[in-house]
């Protein structure tokens, strides 16, 4: 060593903080490599992403391999600079050639290339697969005996180093990854997405049309009556029953009997020929399996029973759809006849209306868990069937009691507190 220029130690010492870079940045790299898409490229036959892959299905021989490369060429490195600094400053040049190998290290072999890599990790891992899967075979031997020892130790502690993790995403996961997807998506796909994510969590009576809501066709009625009713109905479909919806004897599509309207002797017994048997869904079927048990049956309308049989509404596959793409019409509010809002930005509220149609008609977040419809949480806030109109408030909400009659709260006045145009309105009240 004595005989070889300073200046020789010097050009090898930088090549040696080089190859450390390396080393360092395609442990970054390759770490931080988003998986799904690199499934993804691998799929499309991308020869760096297939190298790549190839390369983290053992995670051990990768980061062996690479931290032998790394402390080989740091402690090498470390070698030379004591030589230049003993040669350029005696004993006492240790000192300063440690501290400066340290910060060059520090700024030039680790912090600078793992910040690259951590940002481009695919710029970095791909080239850096082409030495890395080379020399992975020419340091086998070494690899796999380092390997050896702490995959021993790996064991002692519980952990198995031969499986490696699936990667599989949660629905939550999943649902952050579509949230934060930022422009990649557009706007509406990602909702539709989330909707799609929500379908296990709401069921059919979230959704369903209340039996006192419920269209249809009452046989006890006359001939005329009935026909009456189909021409003027605006519903492809129709629930046909006796006297009451609990008793359903099937449903009628109007496409069928278009042209028997027109006939002279229609009676009730041609009307029930067009009809197909009521299909029965139970209370609490959660959409997504109720989505897939439509498809089985080809049916598009079921009657929601719960365990007594007693039919609660009816639940359709458009009700579905719309779950996911949105209603169909541009302006819930303004269209819903349950929803009506004032000048003084509060809206005047049906009792009956379900907490769903609210929250998705106005963008509010009233609590859903618990009472389906707005009287139902008004009672149950207040724990009574209030006798008088009163003021309250649930959350960022203000509710005041407008028509109060048969034991239920018939409409009812709502200001959203937040909302700028209420707070000119109202003062706050405490919450009772």
């Amino acid at each position: 060593m004595n005989e070889i220029p300073v200046y020789i130690l010097f050009i090898v010492l930088a090549v040696l903080i080089l190859m450390s870079a390396f080393f360092s940045s395609s442990e970054t790299g390759m770490m931080s490599l988003n998986r799904y898409r690199l499934r993804h490229m691998v799929k499309s036959k991308n020869r760096g992403a297939m190298r790549v892959d190839e390369l983290l299905n053992r995670p051990d021989r990768l980061i062996g391999v690479i931290l032998i490369g790394n402390n080989f060429v740091n402690i090498l490195a470390s070698s030379i600079a004591t030589i230049i600094a003993i040669r350029l400053w005696g004993d006492g040049g240790i000192a300063i050639a440690t501290g400066l190998l340290t910060l060059v290290i520090l700024v030039f072999a680790e912090v600078t290339p793992k910040t690259l890599a951590a940002l481009k990790p695919e710029r970095i891992a791909f080239p850096a697969s082409l030495i890395l899967k080379p020399l992975l075979v020419l340091l086998y031997p070494f690899v796999w005996l380092v390997n050896a020892i702490s995959n021993g130790l790996l064991r002692v502690v519980g952990i198995n180093t031969g499986s490696v993790g699936t990667d599989l995403l949660s629905r939550e996961e999943l649902r952050t990854i579509v949230t934060e997807s930022g422009a990649i998506l557009p706007t509406r796909h990602k909702g539709m997405m989330l909707s799609i994510l929500d379908l296990e969590e709401v069921t059919v009576d979230d959704i369903m049309i209340p039996k006192h809501e419920v269209i249809g066709i009452d046989l006890e009625e006359s001939t005329d009556d009935i026909v009456k009713s189909l021409q003027s109905t605006q519903h492809t479909r129709l629930p046909v029953y006796k006297s009451d919806l609990n008793a359903p004897v099937g449903v009628l599509h109007l496409r069928k009997i278009s042209r028997l309207l027109m006939d002279d002797d229609v009676n009730k017994a041609k009307i029930m020929q067009q009809a197909v048997e009521p299909y029965f869904v139970p209370e609490g079927t959660p959409l997504h399996m109720q989505l897939v048990n439509f498809q089985k049956v080809r049916r598009r309308m079921g009657f929601v029973v719960d365990e007594y049989g007693d039919v609660q509404g009816i639940v359709t596959l458009e009700d579905i759809l719309e779950e996911i793409v949105g209603e169909f019409t541009t302006d819930y509010a303004s269209s819903s006849q349950d929803i009506h809002p004032q000048e003084d930005g509060s809206y005047i509220i049906d009792g009956r209306a379900t907490i769903r149609d609210i929250n998705k008609a106005l963008k509010w977040h009233l609590p859903t868990k618990g009472p389906k419809t707005l009287n139902g949480l008004i009672t149950e806030h207040l724990e009574t069937i209030p006798e008088h109109n009163l003021c309250f408030t649930i959350g960022n909400y203000r509710f005041e009691t407008v028509q109060i009659k048969d034991n239920l709260v018939k409409t009812t006045r709502v200001f959203n507190m937040k909302s700028n145009k209420a707070k000119k309105r109202i003062l706050p009240i405490p919450a009772s």
